[in-house]
């Protein structure tokens, strides 16, 4: 059976809300949903880490919050934006929040490339959710969740060090 570190939700709030200030401003930040939301499947990507830690980052979106994003990111208007440019900003938005969640775990791990799916990324009956983050952008909702393996069991792990710096890579990295 495999041991799991599960990362703080307040970490892995800190790494979206870092990274989405980076990728998309502050003039409109990432905020909390005052109540759980189910979760959006228009827009659906995900990352997975392997190695010493071992778990998958996924970001589910509606369809407006897609075009809004990949507009901001890739500074288009949104009627201008095909379908590809949607899912390499998600793609991009989800490898870096996974690339940064991974920095917190125990390492040398591997981030795989972004998985990005109109619709629902397939379910996994393989993995659990440990931590999952309803928010809202631009008063549309939105929601982080990372999962880990079913057979793994939550193991306390060290603490994470979080002078570790934030990853914009795109390919696949080795910790």
């Amino acid at each position: 059976m495999i041991a799991a570190v599960e990362p703080e939700i307040g970490d892995v709030y800190a790494v979206v809300e870092e990274v989405w200030s980076t990728f998309l401003g502050t003039d409109e930040p990432i905020l909390p949903e005052v109540a759980p939301v189910d979760r959006p499947q228009e827009w659906t990507a995900m990352t997975t880490v392997g190695g010493a830690w071992e778990g998958a980052v996924l970001v589910a979106v509606t369809d407006r919050l897609a075009r809004d994003v990949a507009a901001a990111m890739l500074a288009l208007d949104p009627a201008d934006l095909a379908p590809e440019d949607v899912s390499d900003a998600l793609g991009e938005l989800v490898n870096v929040i996974g690339g940064n969640v991974k920095s917190l775990m125990p390492g040398p791990s591997t981030l795989s490339l972004p998985l990005v799916a109109s619709g629902a990324v397939p379910a996994s009956h393989q993995r659990r959710e440990v931590c999952r983050l309803d928010l809202s952008w631009r008063r549309q909702s939105l929601c982080v969740s990372v999962c880990v393996p079913t057979g793994a069991s939550p193991e306390p792990g060290p603490t994470p060090d979080s002078s570790t710096s934030t990853s914009t890579s795109t390919s696949e990295e080795t910790r």
